[in-house]
């Protein structure tokens, strides 16, 4: 590129033009005659972007509300947020505050899984709610050095405070901002954003139910939607590559067709992971690990609610495990006697042997501190000591044994034996 061509070029950034002058997006007419298959991208709903001298593509398709994807129709999704806006529950996938139009679902195909400026991401989608449709957009690169456009065209209509993505925290956001520091000069600055990650969420529920907790893997074992001759994600940056050296739309419509589905994906999942996190299917498998989660955010409240409704209605080990972790609640709180009852029966009856070693103990504890009933927490001690042996397993076992003989001897000399 010539001196002379460069400057006019930076022209265009710096804001030196006149302000009724149009803006390079909108002086398409000598580049449209150069698209290679242009008919085919428009039959696949898919129009050219300008800018800057050079293009992208933008295709949309919409969806009706009642469209069902799933266990759920989108419909579900205007519910679930305004179920999240009238509960008094603090999560990081609440919605309180947010309109179900504010909802950003966003992902990526890109031409390799590491990071770094050497990844290049060649469509960004993304789905939101207008009126009465979900609204799908994609962005599509056509060749390596076109980015100008393609972020330009993506920047000027997401909304980055509430995108909800399947591992975006790690992988799509930050490959957006290493791509976008090659472009910085060109583009919006990168604001910051809100994020909603669902994959997080997803293995916090489903990593001992799921061998691998890839969105595919959700989709057919948790929400019931099951894809017809989809082309594997894996495929993406061989077909992407083709399509650059062919220019034929129709090699990468496979493609497109797969990030659309991921991000309708993704609505599902969010109702289906707030439709947990609320209860509003009341007693699921999940409601034990929604407890944990409550407690691992540090909301004692909920998670002392969630734990106590499970012990109502929840399955035998279930319920054990909920009195466990209330029986500790019960502790920090000084109501001893309560906490015993409640190890007392988890000892009896729990389902794992660790858990029937960890209520021993506590029960032990107890007993000797409060209770000053040195004879009891012995028994109670040996219990766990006996369990622990015939087990043999479980980490730090040398330790844990050695703690407990330390535990027997000392209740030995208060017994005088």
């Amino acid at each position: 590129m010539s001196l002379k061509n460069k400057l006019n070029r930076m022209k265009n950034h710096m804001n030196l033009e006149a302000p009724d002058r149009p803006s390079p997006k909108e002086e398409p007419g000598r580049l449209e005659k150069d698209i290679p298959f242009l008919d085919k991208w428009i039959g696949n709903d898919t129009v050219a972007y300008h800018f800057d001298g050079d293009y992208c593509f933008v295709r949309e398709v919409r969806y009706p509300l009642e469209h069902k994807h799933g266990l759920y129709s989108f419909l579900e999704l205007k519910r679930i947020v305004n179920a999240w806006n009238q509960s008094s529950v603090e999560h990081p996938l609440s919605a309180k505050g947010v309109k179900s139009e504010e909802l950003f679902f966003f992902d990526t195909e890109t031409t390799g899984l590491g990071g770094g400026a050497g990844n290049t991401i060649f469509l960004l989608g993304y789905a939101y709610l207008e009126g009465e449709e979900v609204v799908v957009k994609q962005h599509i690169l056509p060749q390596p050095g076109s980015e100008i456009p393609l972020y330009q065209s993506f920047l000027e209509n997401i909304n980055y405070e509430t995108l909800v993505t399947y591992n975006g925290k790690a992988f799509d956001w930050p490959q957006l901002k290493t791509r976008h520091t090659l472009i910085k000069e060109h583009v919006p600055k990168l604001p910051e954003f809100g994020h909603f990650d669902l994959y997080h969420a997803s293995r916090r529920l489903w990593k001992n139910k799921l061998e691998r907790v890839k969105l595919s893997a959700v989709e057919t074992d948790i929400l019931g939607f099951s894809r017809q001759d989809d082309i594997p994600g894996y495929l993406a940056p061989m077909i992407y590559f083709d399509f650059v050296e062919r220019k034929n739309p129709e090699i990468l419509f496979g493609i497109m067709k797969h990030n659309e589905l991921d991000i309708l994906s993704l609505i599902t999942l969010y109702i289906h992971l707030s439709r947990k996190i609320l209860q509003m299917d009341g007693y699921t498998e999940e409601s034990l690990e929604i407890a944990r989660w409550f407690a691992y955010l540090g909301k004692k409240k909920d998670s002392v609610v969630t734990y106590e409704k499970i012990r109502e209605v929840g399955n035998e080990e279930d319920r054990l495990m909920a009195g466990h972790a209330i029986a500790f609640q019960k502790k920090k709180q000084r109501k001893f006697d309560e906490a015993l009852a409640i190890w007392k029966e988890v000892a009896l009856k729990g389902g794992s042997p660790q858990l029937r070693i960890e209520a021993q103990i506590e029960c032990a504890k107890i007993l000797e501190h409060q209770s000053k009933d040195a004879v009891s927490a012995l028994i109670c001690t040996k219990k766990a000591y006996e369990e622990m042996m015939k087990t043999g397993t479980g980490k730090n076992l040398k330790k844990n044994l050695l703690d407990l003989e330390k535990r027997m001897a000392r209740l030995q000399r208060k017994n005088g034996l």
